[in-house]
């Protein structure tokens, strides 16, 4: 348990986000196409694979495993592929991010199998806005699974959500006080040239700092050296402490110098970074050594030397990578 995953420049890699689906029951207009095409079964990664990557990823240093999708708990067999998840020695914690829609009936269930903090994409408290952003997404049903979430003993509930102008910038402060009334965190992300989705996203760019100015309005902020293990900076609100607001800010406040993480495609692709194509084909290894775990491990060993310094996204940036988020891993 000692072992220790390393890239070119000395950052340590101990977060694994690990997509179980590509599939989503949402079309949310920062992350797909309206018409999506999804990749065969034969090219997603099977259960019995999923788990052995945890494992292997585990036994060389790996502490953090966040399942993501497209929409994880459309993936059938997600609560055994948790448990065994959760099972591993070594494993800090398992973690997920949903968009709530299943959470109504699977949130007790998910924090029985071992899922310790659970991420909630909410972009909007306005039914008709919600339907909008998400394309098909009800707006009742994730206020239900945020509500059964909280009830289910997870031991952090946590909102995300993609910041654009013209669609929600306006409702940051009624979002900021629902999740003070939920006594819950929030975090606010700028959203990523990520895939064609069908529209110009520098019109609808709003920067991190934007954000903090609009809540700065009506709640005095605290600066927090708090880190839950990923890129968000978090601030606590003065007269509510038991809520922390968090800035991802892939854009103008690049994170990279402290990247502690790899992305698992659904089709078994480890991504170096989420900003670029670099990538490493680990179903084919798989699938060539089902009784040898040490090609594995050396093919990832090998890549992490390549891992980028950094990506380069900017506010104005339109389609830098060609695969959605959906494909990305959440």
């Amino acid at each position: 348990m000692n072992a220790v995953l390393q890239d070119g420049f000395g950052r340590q890699i101990d977060y694994l986000r690990l997509s179980v689906t590509d599939r989503c029951d949402f079309r949310c207009v920062y992350c797909m196409a309206k018409n999506m095409t999804f990749l065969p079964r034969q090219q997603v990664l099977t259960l019995e694979e999923l788990q052995r990557l945890a494992r292997l990823f585990v036994g060389q240093g790996v502490r953090k495993i966040r399942l993501t999708g497209g929409e994880p708990l459309i993936r059938p067999g997600i609560l055994g592929l948790c448990r065994d998840i959760a099972a591993l020695p070594g494993l800090r914690e398992l973690v997920m991010t949903s968009n709530g829609s299943q959470l109504g009936r699977l949130a007790g269930p998910l924090a029985e199998a071992g899922v310790k903090r659970m991420n909630i994409s909410l972009d909007s408290l306005d039914a008709q806005k919600f339907r909008a952003i998400t394309r098909n997404g009800d707006l009742e049903h994730v206020l239900g699974g945020i509500e059964a979430a909280r009830n289910a003993g997870f031991e952090r509930v946590k909102l995300n959500c993609v910041v654009m102008k013209g669609r929600n910038f306006d409702e940051v402060p009624a979002l900021v006080q629902y999740a003070i009334d939920q006594r819950i965190d929030i975090s606010f992300i700028e959203e990523m040239p990520l895939g064609d989705v069908g529209r110009s996203r520098g019109e609808a760019f709003c920067s991190s700092e934007e954000v903090r100015a609009l809540i700065a309005k009506s709640h005095p902020l605290l600066d927090s050296t708090e880190n839950s293990g990923g890129p968000a900076r978090y601030v606590r609100l003065e007269q509510h402490p038991e809520t922390r607001i968090g800035f991802i800010s892939p854009n103008s406040h690049n994170f990279c110098g402290s990247c502690n993480r790899v992305r698992m495609t659904v089709e078994g692709k480890l991504l170096l970074c989420l900003g670029q194509d670099d990538a490493l084909d680990l179903r084919q290894l798989l699938r060539r050594y089902p009784l040898d775990d040490q090609p594995v491990i050396s093919a990832v060993q090998k890549a992490l030397r390549g891992k980028p310094l950094r990506h380069d996204f900017t506010p104005d940036t339109e389609v830098q990578i060609v695969r959605f988020m959906n494909m990305s891993g959440g």
